[in-house]
């Protein structure tokens, strides 16, 4: 329970990080940028070496690294854009609510059996996104900003990739990696978000686009060391409880949309309506009916 409560907490975190950035005029991309780079370092210091060598760009799981550090760090920058935008709330609910993608994708791939109680939980989850973006009677964002219509598109969006990114790690996990081999396939998908993320970054400051700021340093570092324990302590939870992965992850992502949402509640005064809440509580409906339907 404990490596269950740690990723909750920390998973938590990297979305409630994105507002303190946006108090302290942090550049958000130059902070994901060096969280990616402390991701790998960090990876790396836990499992006592750097797994990645000249040799594993002949492995078969290489090119799905590429394509995921590529997601990692775009998807990131969603993440980011949605909480400071519209509210740590919807950004975690959209986040969470898109394990409706992979398990779409299984029916088809893995043959993966549907009930009734499974697409009732796909229309409740539809529905819990839509109230949870919902304005209030004043206009206003949970995160307290005049609403605008184009920022309804930052969820749909997060929604989306966050569920073919993990498609994507269902797919290759199941087809691709073993004990062996899982280590280095996540620490070079960190490596190529933090070197895709660095020539970005390199080509915004050489034509003067952005500047650069040392104290995203620092906030690369603290949600770059969340990130991967974050990971970390899931995988830990998940090796504890084998067999039972499909309790597991509903209760944790269920447990970040709650935890999340009260923390933005009292940290940075997030104010929601009631049909924000109705939406965040049937948020966890539609994650309960999907996983135990």
């Amino acid at each position: 329970m404990l490596f269950l409560l740690g990723s909750i907490i920390l998973t938590s975190w990297l979305t409630l990080s994105f507002k303190v950035v946006e108090r302290f005029n942090i550049p958000v991309f130059q902070a994901i940028v060096f969280n990616y780079i402390t991701c790998v370092i960090t990876g790396s210091f836990v499992n006592g070496a750097f797994p990645v060598s000249s040799s594993t760009t002949a492995e078969s799981w290489f090119k799905w690294s590429l394509l995921m550090g590529f997601m990692f760090v775009s998807i990131f920058n969603v993440v980011a854009l949605t909480a400071q935008k519209m509210g740590v709330a919807i950004a975690s609910v959209a986040n969470k609510l898109s394990l409706v993608i992979p398990f779409l994708f299984s029916i088809y791939l893995y043959n993966e059996a549907i009930t009734w109680i499974k697409i009732a939980g796909i229309i409740i989850a539809l529905a819990a996104v839509v109230l949870t973006c919902l304005p209030s009677s004043k206009g206003t964002e949970p995160s307290g900003q005049i609403f605008k219509p184009v920022n309804l598109l930052l969820p749909v969006i997060l929604f989306i990739s966050s569920g073919l990114l993990d498609t994507l790690i269902k797919y290759v996990e199941q087809t691709e990696l073993n004990e062996a081999n899982k280590n280095a396939y996540l620490i070079t998908s960190f490596g190529v978000a933090a070197l895709f993320g660095s020539v970005a970054l390199i080509f915004l400051l050489i034509t003067g686009k952005m500047k650069f700021d040392v104290r995203s340093l620092a906030a690369g570092i603290m949600i770059g060391v969340p990130n991967y324990f974050s990971i970390w302590c899931l995988v830990r939870v998940l090796k504890e409880y084998q067999g039972n992965s499909s309790a597991i992850i509903p209760v944790n992502n269920m447990g970040i949309v709650l935890f999340s949402t009260i923390a933005a509640l009292f940290l940075f005064k997030e104010k929601l309506s009631r049909l924000n809440w109705l939406g965040i509580l049937l948020s966890m409906l539609a994650i309960a009916f999907i996983a135990f339907g």
